[in-house]
């Protein structure tokens, strides 16, 4: 039987191109988007690679509940799981809404929790082993300024990473925290955007289009990453630059 990967934010960029590269390699993939229509353009890439393909908003816990209980009515546990679905906030704290934050936080990293609560338990009482993946950021790394929102969630997405990873270890799963740099991706023009950032939104898509590493090199990434087992991984050049300049002088 086919292993499965577990890809949440499947429909567009790095979660799309993962789902694809894991289907290449031979998984079957559920996925899972809170946008119908990509998903639907994704199943069909897909074809009988998808083992379910369902429209989920990964920050309220029951849709996580349901789809995962799909997941395991075809399967006893997912083999990966890749926590990827996130959304962007610019701006300072003192321009960042609570509504912004409690937006941001839902997604990147209660969406992360949720797919961590409802897939590694089965994964553990299954006791084969498996990998769990979720998506920090360089910025979860390096706190720049101006997007405190989303430095708080990507710090957060890599602690929690880490100390599962210590956790998860006697039951043979690894777990590995991603941290991209700049990636062609819409996350800039799908974020929240408050204050002076909020002027720059249109230049910044244009540089993300621009300088951004394709979302399919993540792909590559993250399908490695289940192979080796590392802790972390950056994901670009501007990445892990600024990865080894933390590690040279950090703070």
């Amino acid at each position: 039987m086919s292993k499965v990967a577990v890809v949440t934010g499947a429909g567009s960029g790095i979660g799309r191109a993962t789902a694809l590269a894991f289907a290449a390699d031979g998984f079957r993939i559920a996925a899972c988007d809170v946008d119908q229509a990509r998903l639907d353009a994704l199943s069909a890439e897909l074809g009988d690679r998808a083992s379910l393909v369902q429209k989920v908003d990964v920050a309220d816990r029951a849709q996580m509940a349901a789809f995962a209980d799909a997941v395991h009515a075809r399967v006893p546990a997912a083999d990966v799981i890749v926590n990827n679905a996130g959304v962007a906030v610019g701006g300072t704290f003192l321009e960042t809404s609570l509504d912004d934050w409690d937006w941001l936080l839902g997604i990147n990293l209660r969406g992360v929790v949720h797919g961590c609560h409802f897939f590694i338990p089965k994964m553990v009482e299954r006791g084969t082993g498996g990998h769990v993946v979720n998506l920090s950021s360089i910025l979860g790394i390096y706190p720049a300024p101006k997007v405190t929102a989303y430095v708080a969630s990507k710090f957060a997405v890599l602690g929690l990473s880490q100390s599962l990873r210590s956790e998860l270890a006697q039951y043979k799963i690894g777990v590995t925290a991603i941290c991209p740099g700049m990636i062609n991706t819409e996350i800039i023009n799908g974020g929240r955007m408050s204050g002076k950032i909020a002027g720059r939104r249109s230049k910044l898509v244009a540089a993300f289009h621009k300088n951004g590493a394709p979302p399919a090199l993540v792909a590559r990434t993250i399908l490695a990453a289940v192979r080796t087992n590392p802790a972390i991984r950056t994901v670009g050049r501007d990445a892990w630059a600024i990865h080894a300049l933390t590690k040279m002088a950090p703070g």
